[in-house]
């Protein structure tokens, strides 16, 4: 069977992205900062499809250790998902630089680190896929609201880098694609978001599952339409 890693997998899409991959027969290897925490993905891990290894995507030194595991064997799906929001901002002169560091730091170039350090183990695969979670608020044409500078930026310049790493991979048969997931009633999402988790992450594996290189370097919402950068 396909084996994928899944990074953020203690709550939220991370862990229902466990919760689906596992049940349909994948070999599963889910990442958290704090394993000791995440309950509800180590019941997960009883099951015997899923090996639950921690990581900080914002430490750098962990993510390099990463490739060094026998935990991660070959891959066929990278799927970073780990982010974070970071602290909202009433006005401009209000801004937190050094939380917007931080995000950036986590969603920016954390996904970035991941899929560099463990680009042998996707080259030893077959699937040779790597999907990131990136979120509409990145893009640029499709904000008419202002506000929320550090995620809106991370998320931006997530996809910008993401475009290129898909470029330069794309010699080599990977397919490398930015999802959209909806706004989903997750701890991040609120609970006035229209989608339920176990919805969107349904939505989302399929669209993973109709990708092809053809494909890499889109991004792309839930249901696989094209969204504008």
């Amino acid at each position: 069977m396909p084996t994928v890693l899944i990074t953020g997998s203690n709550r939220g899409l991370g862990l229902e992205f466990v919760r689906q991959y596992a049940a349909a027969g994948w070999t599963v290897v889910a990442t958290a900062r704090e394993p000791g925490r995440a309950d509800a993905l180590r019941a997960l891990a009883r099951g015997g499809r899923v090996t639950v290894i921690p990581l900080d995507v914002g430490d750098a030194g962990a993510v390099a250790a990463l490739a060094g595991t026998t935990a991660v064997p070959a891959l066929d799906l990278l799927i970073n998902n780990a982010g974070v929001y970071g602290a909202e901002s009433a006005t401009p002169e209000s801004l937190d630089f050094v939380d917007w560091q931080r995000v950036l730091d986590i969603n920016t170039l954390g996904p970035l680190r991941v899929s560099l350090a463990l680009l042998g183990r996707l080259r030893a695969g077959r699937g040779r896929t790597v999907v990131t979670i990136t979120s509409q608020m990145g893009s640029i044409a499709d904000n008419r609201s202002g506000g929320y500078y550090a995620y809106r930026s991370s998320k931006a310049a997530l996809n910008a880098a993401m475009r290129s790493l898909a470029l330069d991979l794309r010699p080599e048969g990977f397919t490398v694609a930015l999802l959209h997931p909806g706004w989903v009633r997750t701890d991040m999402g609120g609970p006035a978001a229209p989608m339920a988790i176990s919805d969107s992450i349904a939505a989302l594996r399929r669209t993973i599952d109709g990708l092809t290189p053809a494909k890499s370097g889109k991004f792309l919402n839930y249901d696989g339409r094209e969204l504008p950068w």
